[in-house]
């Protein structure tokens, strides 16, 4: 953080805490226009952080995707609550993002990923949740992709499937793939995918 840049934290209080946690936090910090800022409260939902991947096959320049029925999107009066989706899952203690992305990658599409590339580490909704993901690429064999995995404990249907890599691109950009985390994972791939065929060449 800059030097000319300070938070002052004047409190915290938990005001939720279930399977997820909610944090209030009461703040004050410095200002554009100079000098500190009043204090403000804010809530934090406290869902922990999580790793995704993009699985790519660079001999046919597919990617694997996932759907699955979204409850969110549900709330939100979708009218299509299934959503196309990159793998990604939460990040357990002891683990790592590449843990996650590797384990979820074969419990979600029943495949494998390999030399997995950082894309990046964004927040998603830093408005009011501390949740960030760590994004990878990562190189599979996508030729025997396909059927419906998932924890049928944990009540998962989730459909697995390729794509070429420019429809998904254009899913993207036609509003077809409206899950955040897929559409900037696809993004991201593409715009770093000279560098991996190279590698993955």
């Amino acid at each position: 953080m800059p030097d000319d840049r300070k938070v002052e934290l004047i409190r915290k209080e938990t005001p939720f805490q279930g399977y997820f946690r909610v944090d209030r936090y009461h703040v004050r910090h410095s200002q554009f226009r100079g000098g500190m800022g009043p204090e403000i409260s804010r809530e934090v939902f406290e869902r922990g952080h999580a790793g995704a991947v993009v699985p790519y096959d660079p001999r046919t320049n597919e990617i694997v995707l996932i759907e699955q029925f979204r409850a969110g999107a549900l709330a939100a009066n979708d009218p299509d609550p299934w959503l196309v989706e990159i793998v990604a899952g939460i990040i357990e203690p002891g683990e790592t993002a590449e843990n996650v992305v590797e384990r979820e990658t074969m419990e979600e599409a029943g495949v494998s990923v390999f030399d997995l590339i950082p894309l990046g580490k964004h927040y998603m909704t830093p408005g009011g949740s501390s949740e960030s993901i760590a994004f990878f690429a990562g190189r599979c064999d996508a030729t025997s992709v396909g059927g419906v995995h998932g924890l049928i404990s944990e009540g998962e249907d989730i459909r697995a499937f390729t794509l070429p890599l420019p429809d998904a691109v254009e899913m993207v950009l036609d509003n077809r793939i409206r899950n955040a985390t897929a559409a900037l994972g696809v993004m991201l791939l593409q715009a770093r995918l000279e560098d991996l065929r190279r590698r993955w060449r």
